[in-house]
């Protein structure tokens, strides 16, 4: 089902323009363009001039802009800078008109208290229950939102039903060309899943190291709270069940927020009862599996790492499995961090399918953030333009020096 928030149009911001209004540059530090990048206004300028409720954000040119307000009092649009240029946006009064969602998220109580968040790039998920405990990839190669789609498609219980009659009577090859016709683990033209997280940080999430160097895995989430369900962003915390890390009883809450027009995703982490001033080593990264055990990179100074995941072929029936491996593509994984890290490291850790992980490893103070961001991208999505470990590199590296260079943004009223 669609989701609307208003926005603004054309014809209602041209009638205004010459009123008064708030000037907002954006300016770009980086010697490359960054397009439809969410940037975030001061609320309280605005509605000193306008109001709260009846205001747009508009181009240059007068062309209206989607916009979100936060529970922050800000305003968040997208914005598209020249490299080491500057642009200008201006809030003006205006009638709002309905705008499609580019962000969603939510609980999936119908399979298991899973919890998915997507925008118009990339597609995630944690488990609610079980072993698997790092963030799942769901790839896509459509700027539409897919998740409510894809859920439904699968937990569609006529199919199943129809499915186990075809079994119980010995159909079982009809049973499954028709799970086939349904299942997100075949791409139908918009994106499958078929990557695998298992007892893993999957696709770049973090757990604290012990002495002996090994992880203090996390378990599956204990509650959450959506913090901004908006047009642009969507933000949520998690907070995670008690661990025992070096004798003391330690949790930890994480706030995932992702942008429109991003593949990655910021998380901010923060430890709660480690011991007062003392600092933890983080480990944050990625799974490595055996399909494809050297296809990575790793960066330390500008602080970043990746990997190029095959896909695991294993949840389709043998009979099918060659040719629906075909379908796969390779799935790009990483993480980048704003700050300088400890090291960045292949730590082995054979389990199952897994020959280790990729790690980070950062130090970690009580009660304190630390903001990390993880991404990802498909071959077979060709807006993305990643379909190589070289592609996705470059975009990792993009990535590292966008965190590390926020736009510029100034407002004033005109």
């Amino acid at each position: 089902m669609k989701t609307f928030f208003f926005t603004t149009s054309l014809l209602a911001a041209s009638s205004v323009f010459a009123a008064k209004k708030v000037e907002i540059t954006v300016q770009n530090p980086l010697g490359f363009a960054r397009s439809f990048e969410v940037v975030e206004v001061p609320m309280k300028t605005i509605s000193m001039v306008m109001g709260e409720d009846d205001f747009i954000i508009t181009d240059a040119d007068g062309r209206e802009l989607p916009l979100q307000v936060t529970s922050k009092n800000t305003v968040l649009f997208q914005a598209s800078v020249g490299g080491r240029k500057t642009s200008t946006y201006y809030a003006v009064k205006g009638t709002p008109k309905m705008t499609e969602c580019k962000v969603m998220g939510r609980l999936f109580t119908e399979r298991q208290d899973e919890f998915g968040w997507e925008n118009d790039r990339v597609a995630y998920r944690i488990y609610g229950h079980g072993a698997a405990v790092g963030y799942d990839v769901f790839n896509k190669s459509t700027s539409a939102l897919m998740l409510d789609y894809w859920y439904a498609s699968e937990q569609d219980q006529e199919m199943r039903s129809v499915a186990k009659k075809l079994r119980d009577r010995g159909q079982t090859d009809l049973a499954d060309q028709l799970y086939n016709a349904f299942s997100y683990h075949i791409d139908h033209g918009q994106g499958m899943d078929c990557y695998t997280v298992g007892p893993t940080l999957g696709a770049g999430a973090n757990a604290l190291m012990n002495d002996d160097k090994t992880l203090c895995m996390p378990q599956c989430y204990k509650s959450y709270e959506i913090l901004e369900d908006g047009l642009l962003r969507f933000s949520v915390r998690f907070t995670y069940p008690d661990v025992d890390f070096k004798g003391r009883k330690i949790y930890e809450t994480r706030t995932i927020t992702i942008d429109a027009g991003s593949s990655f995703c910021r998380v901010d982490v923060r430890y709660m009862l480690l011991k007062a001033g003392v600092s933890a080593t983080m480990a944050s990264g990625v799974v490595i599996h055996k399909s494809n055990p050297t296809a990575f990179v790793l960066n330390k100074d500008a602080a970043y790492l990746g990997y190029e995941d095959l896909g695991d072929a294993s949840v389709y029936n043998e009979r099918y499995r060659a040719e629906l491996a075909k379908q796969m593509g390779k799935i790009y994984v990483g993480t980048v961090y704003p700050q300088p890290v400890t090291d960045i490291i292949y730590e082995e850790g054979r389990t199952g399918i897994a020959n280790g992980h990729l790690l980070a490893l950062s130090r970690i103070w009580p009660y304190e953030d630390y903001t990390y961001y993880f991404g990802s991208a498909w071959s077979r999505n060709n807006e993305t333009n990643v379909h190589s470990l070289r592609d996705w590199e470059a975009a990792l590296s993009r990535e590292a020096k966008i965190v590390r260079n926020p736009l510029k943004v100034s407002v004033k009223v005109k």
